[in-house]
């Protein structure tokens, strides 16, 4: 049973509060008991070393915190009956040594250690979703390297559009992969901010080392404001907003291929590994993975929405905290998850080059490109020749023939009153896919020259995007070894 009430409260919680608020704090320990660790032995070093906590005291308190950074969550005896987790640590160190622990709480409300375990908590995720995101983008250009050359039709609305190459559009995706990997850089910056040492809402008396504490956790800044620092609605809704975005751009390409993979289709198959038959249904070869793409970036839009909604309330107010601690790492860790996922399909995706040539020369997708080929020929305004082409398409369409010579002669006659004159080798150039995919070579275009180029620069992006992970990450660590040297130095062990 938790011991009564300090201060205001003369009793201890109701057995509904333990239940209900108490029970949800503690069970967010696996989040934050990573770095609410840190959090506390930074804070004591700090008062130790700007002299507000007697030296013997402070070593006795960090020996029992460094003990307690030893001590794995899972033999912690953690109570909700006994608060947050915050409480529950400092309850640890009461029973073992009253007068150290009652120095615990010096110049910092335990909202301060908590909001700073969550600061490393996400920070830590951002990171590991820049690592996962760069495997994405590094699996979606392999595909694209090995498929420059193969043709295919591009599609809008789901319909045959133009003849493309399956390299130019996998790099469709890559682009936005990039700018990802962008967010997730920015995201990091804001959150790798210091929120400690602000005392409560408007700074503290004490003489408080906020950027001692921010170099001992490993923070390249410090949130200046002492509210801002512990109340920001923003913050949880930059990085969720962050990772739906990324989720957005997996789950478009996922949808992609899963129409694909149809036999209808027919133009990938996912490998074994990364389906799921039916039980009942022998034949089938169920695309499991991307619809698990599809469902998680479906979920996180939802949490995405439930971070705003619990953001909007008056300032200084608990809400968008205590269920941004969960669901903010929660959803980074799905993020990681799926981009995982995604680079393993990619890795793992045949596909049906023969399948996807055909397609392109069905469907009449070069009637754009036939159109401005009688722009350039004949001289007809470019409305005019989008006539003639599609009136060609309405009269061949229904007997599935293709489009020729004659039959572009016999809509001329019934648009204009006149044929084109086009020459029989215009016509063949401007109804071959290939031929009309080599030529655009401009910036962006889907000939080989561009393509290349375009892949080359992704791969710049990737390699920029690892190089600050691995230099991010090298650091971090550095920091948390320190910080755990300055600890045993000054407890004198």
């Amino acid at each position: 049973m938790a011991e009564p009430r300090e201060g205001r409260l003369s009793e201890g919680p109701a057995p509904e509060l333990v239940r209900s608020a108490f029970r949800w704090e503690v069970g967010l320990a696996p989040i934050l008991w990573p770095g609410i660790g840190p959090a506390d032995l930074a804070h004591t070093t700090m008062l130790i070393e700007v002299g507000v906590l007697p030296h013997e005291i402070g070593r006795r308190l960090l020996t029992l915190l460094l003990e307690l950074q030893a001590l794995p969550l899972d033999r912690f005896p953690l109570d909700p009956a006994r608060g947050d987790v915050y409480t529950n640590r400092e309850h640890w160190l009461v029973e073992r040594d009253r007068e150290a622990a009652g120095w615990f709480s010096a110049g910092r409300a335990r909202r301060e250690a908590t909001t700073i375990a969550y600061h490393l908590a996400v920070r830590e995720r951002l990171l590991a979703l820049t690592k996962a995101s760069v495997a994405y983008l590094e699996a979606l250009l392999a595909q694209a390297e090995a498929h420059v050359a193969t043709i295919m039709p591009d599609y809008t609305y789901l319909q045959p559009a133009q003849p493309t190459t399956l390299a130019h559009y996998l790099l469709g995706f890559a682009y936005p992969a990039m700018r990802d990997l962008e967010r997730l850089r920015a995201a990091f910056q804001r959150i790798n901010r210091s929120p400690a040492g602000g005392g409560s809402t408007n700074g503290s008396r004490l003489p408080l080392d906020r950027q001692r504490l921010a170099d001992l956790l490993g923070f390249d800044g410090i949130v200046t404001h002492p509210r801002d620092a512990m109340w920001q609605a923003d913050g949880p809704l930059e990085a969720m907003a962050a990772l739906v975005a990324l989720l957005l751009n997996l789950d478009r390409l996922a949808e992609d291929l899963q129409i694909w993979s149809t036999e209808e289709f027919g133009f990938v198959e996912l490998a074994d590994a990364h389906a799921r038959t039916s039980i009942i249904m022998p034949q089938k070869k169920n695309p499991y993975a991307l619809a698990f793409v599809r469902g998680v970036t479906g979920d996180l839009i939802g949490r995405l929405a439930s971070m705003a909604a619990v953001g909007k309330t008056p300032s200084g107010q608990v809400d968008n905290r205590i269920f941004a601690y969960g669901e903010v790492p929660h959803a980074l860790h799905r993020a990681i998850e799926t981009a995982d996922l995604m680079a393993g399909v990619l890795r793992g995706l045949q596909v049906n080059r023969t399948r996807l040539a055909q397609r392109a020369s069905e469907g009449y997708a070069q009637a754009t490109d036939l159109a401005e080929t009688i722009m350039l020929e004949a001289g007809l305004d470019y409305r005019t020749a989008h006539a003639v082409v599609g009136h060609a398409v309405r009269r061949a369409a229904p007997e599935g023939a293709p489009l020729d010579q004659e039959r572009l002669d016999q809509a001329a006659r019934d648009v204009l009153g006149h044929t084109l004159a086009l020459s029989a080798e215009a016509v063949r150039a401007a109804l071959d896919p290939e031929a009309l995919v080599a030529g655009r070579t401009g910036l962006g275009g889907a000939a080989e020259a561009p393509v290349r180029a375009m892949i080359d620069e992704a791969r710049r992006a990737a390699g920029e995007a690892t190089d600050w992970h691995q230099a991010a990450q090298a650091r971090l660590i550095e920091v948390d070894e320190q910080l755990l040297q300055r600890a045993r130095a000054l407890a004198n062990l």
